[in-house]
């Protein structure tokens, strides 16, 4: 029925209809499409597939060779909750890719060239609970308020990437976090990364493969697991003294040297007063 109550024309229907129906096969080339899916896996695709209907909840980039994520073109696809860009050339800068998916609950970067994790990278994906970003060897920094919007973010992979530390709060303030993937990285376990590895004995996530999350550096720790390295970490760093602490407890030791001199010489002149003071007074009242 039309808004004024009369029959729709049938020409006018099947317009409609047809119009429906090819909204619903399209389909960017060389990928195939299924109800709410796009799949373009091994495509060779150089570029982000055009025309990907509006309503599609998955989409498979896997083995292309994509090196950029247009962020206007990803914002069109409000509803989206599972993109998985495996095996690409994603790299460089990622920052507010995502800003129009906020919708997304599954996304995996892994196997591409990621350099850096900023504030700005995930911070508009406050529905994410899987993150895979493995396999990323140039991946070498990780901000420690990068996921600080991702509340909700259960499922953590950095393995086998070029990370050597991590800060603390970047993962413990994550209060759904149930899995955290560290293996096969070039960690560098010296004193400021005592308190990672204490977090990781005391907290309730579970670290699969944890028998490759190893120390690389310093040469005397190489290949130790990290959970096993915490005591002697906790000796070597609460016990060894720098340089740098010599010297403030020898500027501490003569601070309380001198004080305790000044202190000494200040008593024994009030002494020799009170004395002569003392001795004055006598002297007056025998005359």
């Amino acid at each position: 029925m039309s808004p004024l109550g009369t029959p729709w024309p049938l020409s006018l229907v099947f317009l409609l209809g047809m119009g429906t129906a090819s909204e619903r096969i399209s389909c960017p080339s060389r990928c195939s499409c299924q109800y709410l899916e796009v799949n373009c896996t091994g495509q060779q695709l150089q570029e982000f597939p055009e025309a990907i209907p509006l309503d599609t909840r998955q989409l498979i980039l896997v083995a292309n060779n994509v090196s950029y994520l247009p962020a206007v073109e990803l914002s069109f696809l409000a509803d989206l909750v599972y993109l998985d860009c495996r095996k690409n050339l994603l790299g460089d800068d990622l920052d507010f890719t995502f800003i129009g998916v906020a919708k997304l609950v599954y996304l995996d970067l892994s196997f591409n060239s990621l350099t850096q994790v900023t504030y700005s990278t995930f911070s508009h994906l406050l529905s994410l609970v899987v993150l895979k970003i493995s396999d990323n060897p140039n991946l070498v920094a990780i901000e420690k308020d990068a996921f600080a919007n991702n509340t909700w973010l259960q499922h953590l992979d950095v393995s086998r990437t070029g990370l050597t530390c991590l800060d603390t709060s970047t993962v413990q303030d994550l209060p759904n976090l149930r899995f955290l993937g560290l293996s096969d990285n070039l960690w560098h376990c010296n004193c400021s990364f005592l308190d990672f590895i204490t977090w990781m004995t005391e907290s309730n996530v579970h670290f699969p493969d944890a028998d490759n999350i190893t120390c690389y550096t310093p040469e005397s720790l190489r290949a130790l697991k990290m959970p096993a390295v915490e005591a002697q970490l906790h000796f070597n760093c609460l016990t060894q003294l720098y340089k740098q602490d010599y010297i403030f407890l020898c500027l501490i030791g003569f601070c309380i040297f001198f004080a305790g001199t000044v202190t000494a010489w200040l008593a024994g002149i009030c002494a020799v007063l009170y004395k002569v003071h003392t001795s004055k007074g006598e002297e007056e009242e025998d005359t």
